[in-house]
């Protein structure tokens, strides 16, 4: 099975945006295990913005694009360096890959995006994406990933993957009463029934943006998880046990 993994900054770093070692290490543990378990996983990673809000000294994420590209060059280096070292103690490889709008809009690109992809988990390697905010200018355009919800979808799609589990820090959809809601067969006037969600001053995302990609990748005939990544819930979910929220696949 080909399970594309999205991590919100949130989940894996502290409030000043520090790593959460903790929470890295459980949540690579679970990746080695499925991979491990003979399933191709594709893993895309928030918080390099973060991680350079923290090392730079900075108060909350930058407005100005210049300086998010700036710490996303310094945080970026610190991720990655963790994940490899973390990865490697469990024997697995890691690539990283690093994107933007760009690499979507030309079908070539695409294509060529698709075929890495393609070579690295068929040896074996887990690739480690992220938006390339080192370059990217998306958010002067108008456009952006949504701490990297949208790129999560798009990845999904192109690399044919059978699940899509967004991580987060909640214990998946809430209602708005605060209750976890198990399963969503129908993306039709979701909105409405859920609690808005916060998306912090580290990130970009929220619950509105897991849901439009939620929506695009069940559409996409992609059966697609939202769950807490602050808890080892991978297994679990696959296994089929309620501890997330379930969008099956061409849910309308």
């Amino acid at each position: 099975m080909r399970i594309v993994v999205k991590v919100g900054t949130h989940a894996i770093a502290a409030k000043t945006g520090r790593p959460d070692y903790p929470a890295l290490r459980r949540l690579v543990a679970q990746l080695c295990a499925l991979r491990k378990a003979g399933d191709e996983v594709v893993f895309v990673s928030s918080g390099a913005v973060a991680a350079g809000v923290e090392a730079l000294g900075l108060q909350a994420r930058p407005t100005n694009v210049n300086e998010i590209q700036m710490c996303a060059a310094v945080g970026q280096a610190r991720f990655i360096y963790e994940y490899e070292r973390l990865f490697a103690a469990d024997g697995v490889r890691i690539g990283q890959v690093l994107l933007t709008h760009d690499d979507f809009e030309e079908h070539r690109r695409a294509q060529n995006v698709r075929k890495s992809i393609d070579r690295l988990v068929r040896a074996g390697i887990v690739p480690i994406i992220n938006e390339n905010d080192v370059v990217a200018d998306e958010e002067l355009k108008g456009k952006t990933f949504g701490d990297n919800d949208w790129l999560s979808f798009l990845i999904a799609k192109l690399v044919r993957a059978d699940v899509l589990i967004l991580l987060t820090t909640v214990d998946g959809l809430l209602d708005a009463n605060g209750r976890r809601i198990p399963r969503v067969d129908s993306m039709r006037n979701v909105l409405r029934l859920v609690r808005a969600g916060d998306k912090g001053k580290l990130s970009k995302g929220g619950m509105d943006s897991k849901l439009k990609a939620v929506k695009a990748a069940t559409q996409a005939g992609i059966d697609t998880y939202i769950a807490n990544g602050r808890k080892a819930v991978l297994q679990p979910l696959l296994a089929g046990k309620s501890v997330g929220t379930f969008f099956p696949g061409s849910a309308l």
